[in-house]
């Protein structure tokens, strides 16, 4: 009997849990639970002896790897991996799988929940400005990039995109317009939405330089990952452009010194929000236990983000 550990410092939804277990139940498989734990030596106990593994935000390093004997697979429930140390996976034989396009929904929501308080001044009483008209530039078209372009135009937004992989032809053919470069989709939007992943390129990408670049009233979504930002570069930007506002559900490292700073140009969640809904969490959960079950049961590795 396959053993399957559900790892989730995060929990899932309730509702989520049960359709998972029940996926898990009728191929046969048992399934162990870890949530909410709060030392690494409760993770290492916990995978010594199992099959596969479910996170969401939970790290999976070398000494994970090393401590799970048994381990064939580990499936990061979200779009993101960049919590899987994949070069150590890689070593140990152990294929890391992600499940795209399950949270796209929830966090393209988010941005625009975001970008409505930003707007309308936080809902102070003051007047504030709309949506519709100004040009959001959508960095990175991928599953999320596109459900902010589809959600956009129902604003009544001009889209514009750039991502390095998805050709021109591409992006315009989901009725958006490309642009060149990144320093070209900061020049010309109004709104800057972040959806890139965290690698070595993208790594403290967003600058000083790309923001100050944006015109009169800029604002930078980022629900993406922190480490994509320049924190020191962001909060030197928008002291010298008190026209500019960043938002984000990645608190920031600096999240003090730009809340007492910025206090009306700069906001974050407590906690990292994009996926926090019950249909972001049953849909990667699902999809997450049906890859396990399909890697155990066919050799299916499609969604495999290792070597």
């Amino acid at each position: 009997m396959k053993k399957v550990l559900i790892a989730t410092e995060k929990p899932f939804a309730a509702t989520a849990v049960q359709g998972i277990k029940s996926v898990l139940d009728n191929a046969g498989y048992e399934t162990v639970m870890l949530e909410k734990y709060t030392e690494k030596a409760q993770f290492l106990k916990a995978v010594a002896d199992v099959d596969a593994i479910i996170i969401r935000s939970d790290k999976v390093d070398a000494e994970v790897l090393d401590a799970a004997k048994n381990l064939k697979t580990v499936v990061r429930a979200g779009a993101g991996f960049d919590n899987v140390e994949l070069p150590a996976a890689t070593a140990h034989n152990v294929c890391v799988m992600n499940t795209p396009g399950q949270n796209s929904n929830a966090v393209a929501e988010l941005v625009f929940g975001l970008l409505v308080f930003a707007v309308r001044n936080r809902f102070n009483g003051k007047s504030g400005s709309e949506l519709m008209g100004k040009k959001i530039g959508i960095l990175a078209f991928g599953n999320v990039g596109r459900n902010v372009a589809r959600i956009a135009k129902g604003f009544g937004m001009e889209v514009l995109a750039y991502d390095a992989f998805v050709p021109a032809k591409a992006i315009e053919e989901a009725g958006c317009t490309p642009v060149a470069s990144v320093a070209e989709l900061f020049e010309k939007s109004d709104i800057v939405s972040l959806h890139a992943p965290a690698t070595a390129e993208t790594r403290q990408s967003i600058n000083y330089e790309l923001v100050s670049k944006m015109p009169k009233g800029g604002i930078v979504v980022n629900t993406a990952r922190k480490e994509i930002i320049d924190e020191a570069g962001m909060m030197k930007a928008l002291q010298e452009r008190e026209d500019l506002q960043y938002m984000t559900d990645i608190m920031p490292d600096n999240h003090e010194a730009m809340l007492a700073a910025l206090p009306e140009r700069y906001f974050s969640t407590p906690k990292k929000m994009g996926a926090q809904t019950a249909e972001a969490n049953n849909n990667a959960g699902l999809a997450a236990a049906n890859q396990i079950v399909s890697f155990f049961e066919k050799g299916d590795e499609r969604f495999r983000v290792n070597k």
